[in-house]
Protein backbone atom coordinates (compact mmCIF):
# COMPACT_ATOMS: atom_id res chain seq x y z
CA UNK A 1 0.00 0.00 0.00
CA UNK A 2 1.44 3.41 -1.01
CA UNK A 3 1.70 6.01 2.08
CA UNK A 4 2.04 9.57 2.27
CA UNK A 5 3.72 11.95 5.13
CA UNK A 6 2.12 14.74 6.41
CA UNK A 7 4.53 17.47 8.15
CA UNK A 8 2.07 19.46 10.23
CA UNK A 9 2.48 22.10 13.17
CA UNK A 10 0.54 22.36 16.41
CA UNK A 11 0.07 26.09 17.53
CA UNK A 12 -1.01 26.12 20.99
CA UNK A 13 -0.59 28.57 24.12
CA UNK A 14 0.32 25.62 25.86
CA UNK A 15 2.80 22.78 24.90
CA UNK A 16 0.71 19.51 23.82
CA UNK A 17 2.83 16.12 24.50
CA UNK A 18 2.71 12.81 21.84
CA UNK A 19 -0.13 11.02 22.95
CA UNK A 20 -2.69 14.11 23.11
CA UNK A 21 -2.10 14.69 19.24
CA UNK A 22 -2.54 11.39 18.08
CA UNK A 23 -5.78 11.16 20.13
CA UNK A 24 -7.12 14.45 18.88
CA UNK A 25 -6.19 13.72 15.28
CA UNK A 26 -8.11 9.81 16.01
CA UNK A 27 -11.44 11.30 17.05
CA UNK A 28 -11.51 13.92 14.76
CA UNK A 29 -11.50 11.11 11.96
CA UNK A 30 -13.95 9.20 13.90
CA UNK A 31 -15.88 12.21 14.14
CA UNK A 32 -15.66 12.88 10.42
CA UNK A 33 -15.75 9.55 8.53
CA UNK A 34 -16.69 6.94 11.70
CA UNK A 35 -14.88 3.74 12.20
CA UNK A 36 -14.69 2.55 8.56
CA UNK A 37 -13.28 6.07 7.30
CA UNK A 38 -10.53 5.67 10.19
CA UNK A 39 -9.68 1.78 9.45
CA UNK A 40 -9.05 3.43 5.80
CA UNK A 41 -6.70 5.54 6.83
CA UNK A 42 -3.83 3.31 8.17
CA UNK A 43 -2.90 6.73 10.08
CA UNK A 44 0.35 6.44 12.17
CA UNK A 45 2.32 9.14 14.20
CA UNK A 46 6.13 8.93 12.74
CA UNK A 47 7.80 11.71 14.39
CA UNK A 48 6.84 14.47 17.23
CA UNK A 49 8.66 17.25 18.69
CA UNK A 50 7.12 18.37 21.58
CA UNK A 51 9.64 21.97 22.54
CA UNK A 52 9.46 23.03 18.44
CA UNK A 53 5.58 21.74 18.51
CA UNK A 54 5.91 20.04 14.69
CA UNK A 55 5.35 16.26 14.06
CA UNK A 56 4.89 13.79 10.60
CA UNK A 57 1.79 11.71 10.32
CA UNK A 58 1.82 8.94 7.61
CA UNK A 59 -1.29 7.59 6.50
CA UNK A 60 -2.45 5.58 3.11
CA UNK A 61 -2.48 7.77 -0.14
CA UNK A 62 -5.57 7.40 -0.66
CA UNK A 63 -7.20 8.74 2.24
CA UNK A 64 -4.95 11.85 2.37
CA UNK A 65 -7.79 14.62 2.28
CA UNK A 66 -9.24 12.97 5.25
CA UNK A 67 -6.63 13.09 7.31
CA UNK A 68 -5.95 16.69 6.46
CA UNK A 69 -9.75 17.80 6.70
CA UNK A 70 -9.62 15.35 9.82
CA UNK A 71 -6.44 17.59 10.78
CA UNK A 72 -7.79 20.66 10.46
CA UNK A 73 -10.90 20.42 12.23
CA UNK A 74 -8.98 19.84 15.64
CA UNK A 75 -9.70 23.15 17.61
CA UNK A 76 -9.20 22.20 21.25
CA UNK A 77 -6.48 19.53 23.33
CA UNK A 78 -7.20 18.71 27.29
CA UNK A 79 -9.52 21.87 27.17
CA UNK A 80 -6.70 24.20 25.33
CA UNK A 81 -7.50 25.69 22.26
CA UNK A 82 -5.12 24.53 19.35
CA UNK A 83 -4.89 24.89 15.88
CA UNK A 84 -2.74 22.49 13.76
CA UNK A 85 -1.46 23.29 10.35
CA UNK A 86 -0.34 20.74 7.66
CA UNK A 87 2.74 22.25 6.49
CA UNK A 88 3.58 19.74 3.55
CA UNK A 89 2.70 16.24 2.26
CA UNK A 90 4.98 13.91 0.55
CA UNK A 91 5.92 10.29 -0.77
CA UNK A 92 8.75 9.88 1.73
CA UNK A 93 10.40 11.10 4.73
CA UNK A 94 13.23 12.53 2.97
CA UNK A 95 11.26 14.95 0.19
CA UNK A 96 9.22 15.97 3.40
CA UNK A 97 11.68 17.09 5.29
CA UNK A 98 13.69 18.77 2.44
CA UNK A 99 10.34 20.12 1.17
CA UNK A 100 9.50 21.73 4.85
CA UNK A 101 13.10 22.02 6.15
CA UNK A 102 12.57 20.05 9.28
Amino acid sequence: MRKRYLAFRVVSAQSVNKRDVTDAVWNAILKLFGEYGASQTNLALIEYDQEKSWGIIRCSRRTVEMVRASIASVTEINETTVAIHVLGVSGTLKALRRKVSL
